[in-house]
């Protein structure tokens, strides 16, 4: 089965720098298909030191930095594999941002890796390659 429109779901992992390798190879496989990079980022709500307390703006600005320049390398990468691609920088939450990407643009396959830079957020949240996989309504392809 040939894809047309596929996501890449990109974090900056060595899991989805795996998973970059995959959905190069599955565009170049159909010569009509685009690859959509979903770089998808979220400010923490709440920081924990003495207690819950707001997030400070300079850590904010430190996560769309990281965000910008994630997204940058990507779009050279992008660039350097020949495929027809496409990058994006979406705040929000990775799971529902992806999710919401797909329904929108006509994806007919998500590729993620299996394991991001979630940290303390996965582990109480549960890993947004996980919530992709319950909530999709398309395939999705974890690589490992």
């Amino acid at each position: 089965m040939l894809f047309t429109n596929i996501l890449l779901a990109y974090d900056g992992s060595k899991a989805a720098n795996k998973a970059l390798g995959r959905a190069v190879e599955l565009t170049k496989a159909n010569p009509d298909a685009k690859l959509h990079v979903v770089h998808a980022y979220d400010f923490p709500r709440f920081f924990v030191g003495e207690g819950l307390a707001p997030i400070p703006a300079s850590l904010n600005k430190d996560v769309y930095d990281i965000a910008v320049q994630t997204t940058e390398e990507i779009k050279e990468r992008i660039e350097h594999s020949g495929v027809n691609g496409q990058v994006n920088m979406i705040q929000g939450a990775p799971a529902e941002v992806i999710l919401e990407y797909a329904k929108q643009n006509d994806i007919d396959l998500i590729v993620i890796g299996s394991r991001g830079l979630g940290g303390i957020r996965e582990f109480v949240l549960g890993s947004v390659s996980h919530n992709v996989v319950q909530h999709a309504t398309i395939p999705v392809l974890v690589v490992k």
